[in-house]
């Protein structure tokens, strides 16, 4: 088992907070790579993701993008990123170096306008299914090698189907090869441990707000201390009272005469 002195020689020898240019050429041939998110209470998942070389796309680094194909519409990486932007990439070449690379980082969501709009030497797949719809922006903040000693070597075989890159077809995307739905409906125990997340949504206008309720009188008074109008009795009351008598003004001095000075 491991010390904490080999973690701390490992950390200082190996973790690096940006992409090397053997990391860089490394990232950039492979064709897939294993996505682990979690979402802000912490309920992790793993996902894959794959495509032509280079859809791991470096852009400098401490940058990487990668495409949101068309999925299953769980969106269960991308509503995780939402609430919670730290990730974990893991790449293995299977065929050639048999070695690894972990990369953690930060992410965002951006549009396809908007990302090409700042790089517009993003490649445009002509695959329908390989267009994206989003891309994954990340901020490296580690990088580092994942040892070779249980890496298979693997050797590509010549296809037999093609991908249905972006298809709905419920049984070319798998099904219920797990017997998962089966289950469910002879009475297997389902857990429902989180919500589902959700993608993005496109704006739209917000509803207007409510009228504030009409103000109640209370004692003759509006709530909010603006006076109720009096009524009609009470307005004849007070326009038959007549006015009060003002107190007599004091005569003017006589001429010639000074007023009292103060000392």
């Amino acid at each position: 088992m491991g010390t904490a002195e080999r973690a701390a020689r490992f950390y200082d020898d190996q973790v690096l907070d940006h992409l090397n240019a053997r990391m860089r050429e490394f990232t950039q041939r492979q064709e897939m790579f294993f996505l682990a998110t979690s979402d802000r209470n912490g309920e992790c998942d793993s996902s894959f993701r794959a495509g032509p070389a280079g859809f791991l796309r470096v852009l400098d680094e401490r940058t990487l993008v990668f495409p949101e194909y068309r999925g299953n519409g769980v969106h269960a990486s991308l509503g995780n990123i939402q609430e919670n932007p730290h990730l974990g990439i893991m790449l293995i070449d299977f065929v050639q170096a048999r070695i690894g690379l972990h990369i953690n980082g930060r992410a965002e969501l951006v549009e396809d306008a908007e990302i090409r709009a700042w790089h517009p030497d993003l490649p445009s797949d002509p695959v329908p299914g390989r267009r994206a719809q989003l891309w994954v922006r990340v901020e490296v903040e580690e990088a580092y090698i994942h040892c070779a000693k249980h890496i298979p070597h693997l050797q590509k075989a010549p296809k037999r189907t093609a991908r249905d890159w972006g298809t709905d077809d419920y049984k070319r995307k798998g099904g219920d090869f797990f017997g998962a739905a089966r289950g469910g409906r002879n009475g297997g125990e389902r857990k429902h441990r989180r919500s589902a997340p959700t993608a993005p949504a496109p704006a739209t206008d917000p509803e207007p707000a409510p009228a504030p309720p009409e103000p109640q009188p209370v004692n003759g008074t509006v709530s909010g201390g603006l006076p109720q109008s009096p009524p009609p009795d009470l307005v004849q009351a007070q326009q038959r009272t007549p006015p009060p008598l003002r107190p007599e003004q004091p005569a003017p001095a006589p001429s010639g005469s000074q007023q009292p000075q103060l000392t």
